[in-house]
């Protein structure tokens, strides 16, 4: 399977990568499933820190069981660092408050009485005083267009306020990643539009992986495409997306 280079923005995220600027680096790393299906073969990336990139493929290309590796919910053979934090077990308390994980159900993220509750749940675990956490659950609930929400019912919110507060439940954690798994998918146009401007807004490091290539296009300036496990090609996404063939080859449609 061909891989694309972009030779100018690799050199440059190998510089940072050798001075410790990575908020991700990934290096050959392999997974197998217990069935002994290979998800993961030799896969390896990096993120700058502030960037903001898209983790595109088909299904099955591997993309969610990467991000599972990322906060130690799955761990295969390599090497994953967060902020040069090496992703091992007795490193997974500090990690899984580095990463921001955002599911794509919101339903399987939110599980707390109120909005407050779910938000607050991270840092009251986190063992911080009330004064702390009150303060961070303000913050995370602005960031996210949800303040005065606190007492409302998780469960009684629209998909897209779900969605907003599933996000807000990691950044009251003040993460160095926020890793997304299509957050887009069931939205109306206006929920998501709405998303695609608030993620756009967050000043965070991102790694998102979607099917939606036109938020894609809108919200991302670099691509990862996987394919049968592998990093099949990683550049610009204007370039990418230019590339017809590329995308056909790797089951990705033209937005």
């Amino acid at each position: 399977m061909p891989i694309i280079h972009q030779t100018g923005a690799q050199e440059q995220r190998q510089t940072d990568n050798r001075a410790g600027l990575s908020t991700l680096l990934v290096e050959r790393l392999s997974f197998s499933y217990r069935d002994g299906f290979q998800a993961l073969k030799e896969v390896s990336l990096q993120i700058a820190p502030g960037e903001k990139v898209a983790l595109v493929g088909p299904n099955g290309a591997g993309k969610s069981t990467l991000m599972l590796h990322l906060n130690g919910l799955l761990q295969g053979n390599g090497v994953i660092e967060i902020a040069g934090l090496p992703v091992v077990k007795e490193n997974l308390p500090v990690i899984r408050g580095k990463v921001g994980m955002v599911f794509q159900n919101p339903d399987d993220q939110l599980f707390s009485p109120t909005v407050f509750e779910d938000v607050a749940f991270g840092p009251l675990h986190m063992g911080l005083p009330e004064a702390e956490i009150r303060q961070q659950v303000t913050q995370a609930l602005s960031q996210v267009g949800m303040g005065g929400f606190e007492d409302r019912l998780s469960h009684h919110l629209s998909l897209g306020q779900k969605k907003r507060v599933a996000i807000a439940t990691v950044l009251s954690m003040n993460p160095e990643i926020l890793a997304l798994d299509e957050p887009s998918a069931g939205l109306d146009p206006r929920a998501r539009w709405s998303l695609i401007n608030l993620l756009r807004e967050l000043p965070l490091t991102m790694l998102v992986s979607s099917h939606d290539m036109l938020m894609v296009r809108e919200l991302f300036p670099r691509i990862i495409i996987m394919d049968e496990g592998r990093v099949a090609a990683d550049g610009e996404t204007a370039v990418l997306l230019a590339d017809a063939a590329l995308l056909e080859t790797h089951g990705l449609e033209r937005p």
